[in-house]
């Protein structure tokens, strides 16, 4: 089995990598860009647990510590194998 999490900042948390990467492509043209928000992407693979555990281990793994709960949200994928 294969888990996805993807972690971002809360709405309300500043962002400072964010706002440096769209600084940065205001200056190369890309004007369109209004705001960036800077997430991480963790990709694990699971053995040995029973198909109806995972959802539970994974959520379990994101809020003890994959992500920080005062600063972050996360959401996760499960992918079969």
């Amino acid at each position: 089995m294969k888990a996805r999490v993807f972690v971002t900042l809360r709405d309300g948390i500043l962002d400072p990598a964010g706002t440096a990467v769209r600084g940065a492509l205001e200056g190369l043209g890309f004007g369109e860009v209004r705001d960036v928000r800077i997430g991480r992407l963790i990709e694990m693979r699971l053995d040995g647990v029973e198909p109806e555990a995972v959802e539970p281990r994974v959520r379990e793994m994101c809020e003890r510590l994959l992500a920080n709960a005062v600063m972050e949200d996360f959401s996760f994928e499960l992918e079969g194998e």
